[in-house]
């Protein structure tokens, strides 16, 4: 099964340090985000991606390439000016890096990707947030009701817009949240091909555009996720992120292989 990350936003939030980085590359304990989402899903056997790059999309190429490069072992044959590499830490990831476009907007982004998807079942999340999802229990939600769309709803207070849900069904959006702890969007997604019917236009917003035509056509079904998560909108975000992985908090291996 392909998973889908978007990683080509301009991470304006972060000022400066996106001037030098894409986001996707902002360093969290060691590691930039993008690579510890991606550990997230290799964890539980889902190792084939598909990355919609962006705003500075060659640097993430360049990443992924000087990665295969230094992080295991390298042969140079002097006399046959050859070198290979043997990247015992690598893993055994197939990466397809795709540059969709540095202002897409993020639905156009996943059309972009619909050719180098294939199956009828994918997932889709964003290059900014963590958490601890039993994806093989995702999975079987999903497929057991049917819809085109589920998204991962988790518990958190604040500045997040907040999701109203029946019977599991997500029924409302609403961008003002009223300050008390609610069901939000915390990505995660699993989707039917049928998706790619909803991603018509040149400049498709996924959150102001395709949920809304989702829940209207009462295609989108959220999974209750109560452990952890937490996204990188801000430097804040990303401090308090550090903190809570060097304390042990954190995703890990969630639950057996998703097939």
């Amino acid at each position: 099964m392909k998973v889908a990350i978007l990683a080509g936003g301009h991470g304006v939030r972060f000022g400066v340090e996106t001037q030098l980085r894409p986001k996707a590359l902002i360093d969290v304990a060691g590691k930039p985000i993008l690579r510890r989402v991606m550990e997230i899903y290799s964890a539980q056997g889902l190792k084939d991606f598909v990355i919609a790059l962006g705003y500075r999309g060659e640097d993430i190429k360049r990443y992924f390439f000087e990665t295969m490069w230094l992080e295991g072992n390298v042969a140079i044959d002097m006399a046959a000016r050859s070198v290979r590499s043997h990247p015992d830490h690598c893993g055994d990831w197939n990466i397809s890096l795709i540059d969709t476009g540095i202002h897409t907007a993020t639905g156009t982004r996943l059309a972009k990707l619909a050719p180098h998807i294939d199956g009828d079942c994918f997932m889709l999340t964003w290059c900014d947030g963590l958490a601890d999802i039993n994806l093989a229990s995702l999975l079987s939600f999903h497929r057991a009701h049917g819809r085109i769309a589920t998204l991962t709803a988790v518990n958190r207070p604040g500045r997040f817009g907040e999701i109203s849900m029946e019977n599991d069904a997500v029924t409302r959006f609403d961008e003002k949240p009223l300050r008390r702890r609610k069901w939000i969007n915390g990505a995660f997604f699993v989707l039917n091909r049928g998706i790619f019917e909803y991603l018509d236009g040149p400049h498709v917003d996924w959150e102001t555009e395709v949920l809304p035509r989702l829940v209207a056509t009462r295609q989108l079904m959220g999974y209750r996720h109560a452990g952890f998560w937490q996204c990188m909108d801000t430097s804040q975000d990303r401090d308090e992120l550090v903190e809570l992985l060097f304390r042990g908090k954190g995703p890990g291996i969630c639950g057996g292989h998703t097939q």
